[in-house]
């Protein structure tokens, strides 16, 4: 069995990153079909056919017919669970699901890096603005062998930094002032270390596009959980009047709502999860740049104290930060499930085993 590099978990963490988005994409299309099952209805069975019997019918003395034939029904024709879904309806709520999960994720790929960093207030920085600040990433961009990325500042109090863009090739790094403010020469580096690190194992397109495909996942439940209350769900009820239809519609529904439900939940526990591995792995890129972990251990020592309220950071961008943002979920000493970060404690840590 061959032994797991740092850098053969880089290339396992892309590749895993390529599937999961790929999934999520997947996932889409087969809950439209779902989805259009439920609010396309389900076909008839066939009504039963009427035929004579020639037993009930008598003949009289001249040799007449007489009587009345009774009616009879045959059994009707067997009609399979797949046959009774509309199928057209159906699969055309699926291509919608799949088509506006597929163009959101394009566009999220070419301009996801930019819509951040507007949200957050960022501004572009020259380097006649901050001299050192450009003389460290130049010095780490090349010791990482990637292009330099653009600079931004955040008009910010608050201590903290991020990274973001679809590659090395695109890429962008953001520092808040009161960080770049309140760090020594090797704190900032072991800072735009672990950033820089974000960039070049491309957690920062994962990144960007996990947060969209789980905004997703979840305004699709809700759009649809929404319906069935409303009763858009059973629009259509008056094609199922058989038992057999009203049976399969309920099925389909009461999957559809599990589904629905656990959805939202498994998604963010996956990214959340894929999140926490992702930042201990580029605290460790961020020692391999700089061979100084006192420097990240340092800055982050600096973070865990910091108690001031990131404006900008929100839930949707907060797993972008390199520390939690929202202070009621940074004070953790131990990770759970819907955390973006692991422990400060932890990650610090790790650091000092590193320099060790």
């Amino acid at each position: 069995m061959p032994i797991e590099t740092f850098h053969t978990q880089i290339a396992r963490n892309k590749r895993n990153s390529v599937i999961l988005i790929a999934g999520f994409l997947a996932f889409f299309i087969l809950f439209g079909l779902l989805i259009g099952a439920v609010w396309g209805g389900v076909r008839n069975a066939p009504a039963k056919a009427a035929t004579a019997s020639s037993s009930e019918v008598g003949v009289d003395v001249t040799g007449n017919s007489v009587g009345q034939p009774t009616v009879t029904a045959p059994p009707p024709p067997e009609v399979s669970f797949w046959d009774r879904i509309n199928w057209p309806f159906s699969i055309t709520i699926a291509c919608l699901a799949g088509g506006i999960a597929f163009l959101l994720t394009l566009g999220t790929y070419f301009r996801g890096g930019n819509a951040l960093l507007s949200i957050s207030h960022a501004s572009e920085l020259k380097r006649a603005q901050d001299p050192q600040l450009f003389n460290v990433i130049e010095e780490l961009s090349l010791a990482a062998g990637t292009p330099i990325p653009k600079v931004y500042i955040i008009q910010d109090s608050a201590m903290n930094a991020f990274a973001t863009g679809r590659g090395p090739k695109h890429a962008a790094v953001a520092i808040t002032t009161g960080l770049r403010e309140k760090l020594t020469r090797d704190e900032l580096q072991g800072v735009m270390a672990h950033e820089l690190s974000h960039v070049r194992h491309y957690d920062i397109l994962y990144a960007t596009m996990m947060a969209v495909l789980v905004g997703m996942v979840v305004i699709l439940a809700d759009i649809f959980l929404r319906s069935v209350f409303w009763g858009a769900a059973g629009r259509r009820r008056s094609s199922s009047r058989d038992s057999g239809g009203g049976a399969i519609q309920i099925v389909l529904m009461i999957i559809a709502v599990i589904l629905a439900i656990l959805a939202p939940i498994l998604a963010k526990i996956i990214q959340m999860a894929l999140s926490r591995q992702r930042e201990y792995l580029a605290d460790s890129g961020a020692v391999e740049l700089t061979r100084n972990p006192d420097g990240l251990a340092g800055a982050l020592a600096k973070l865990s104290g910091d108690r001031e309220i990131l404006e900008a950071a929100n839930r949707a961008t907060a797993p972008m930060y390199i520390v939690q943002p929202i202070l009621k979920m940074r004070d953790h000493q131990k990770a759970g499930l819907f955390d973006t970060h692991p422990p400060i404690s932890d990650r610090i840590r790790r650091l000092k085993n590193l320099g060790a």
